[in-house]
Formats: structure tokens, sequence, C-alpha cells
């Protein structure tokens, strides 16, 4: 018998990835783990939107923070993830 709640699992971690501002984030933070404030700066979004989009990612097991000092580093975590979005994206990063 299938045990679905893997299956659960994993598509929970893609629907989290489903949205283009996270998932611009999660490439973002293949390239080199950064903070909020960089990440809001890249994106041009206010601080808050960037803090739920990375409260989505962390719930999601894709990302996790490091405090030094007063900022904590985001960083990504899943090796799973890291693949998709290299996938997904490979002509982005190509480019660029």
């Amino acid at each position: 018998m299938i045990d679905l709640k893997v299956y659960e699992k994993k598509a929970d971690k893609i629907k989290a990835l489903a949205h283009p501002q996270r998932l611009c984030i999660v490439k973002g933070l293949i390239d080199g783990g950064c903070n909020v404030s960089k990440i809001q700066e890249c994106l041009g979004l206010p601080q808050s939107t960037v803090s739920q989009h990375l409260a989505k990612l962390k719930s999601a097991g894709i990302i996790d923070g490091e405090r030094k000092g007063l900022e904590i580093c985001y960083n990504v975590i899943d090796e799973e993830i890291i693949n998709i979005v290299k996938i997904l994206l490979k002509d982005e990063i190509a480019k660029g």
C-alpha cells in the first residue's frame, strides 16, 4: 500500500514554492544566503510581505535562518528543492 503522507509532504513543498515571489526568493537564496532587508531590496516588496513568504518557506522545511547579530541570514536547506529550482530555472541560470 502506498503511503500518501510522503506524497502529501512533497506536494506541500511544491505548493510553498509555487508562487513567483517565493520561487524568486528561493533561487536567490540558492545563489547565496541573505537577510530580509536584502531580499526586500532585490524584489521591491514590503518587509512584511517578504517575512510572510519566508515564514511559508520555512514552515515547509525549504529554508532555515541563522541569527547573526541582529539579523537572520536565510539559506535553502532542502536539496530536492535546490534540484527542482535548478531544473525549472535552468535557462535563467544560464543567462546570469
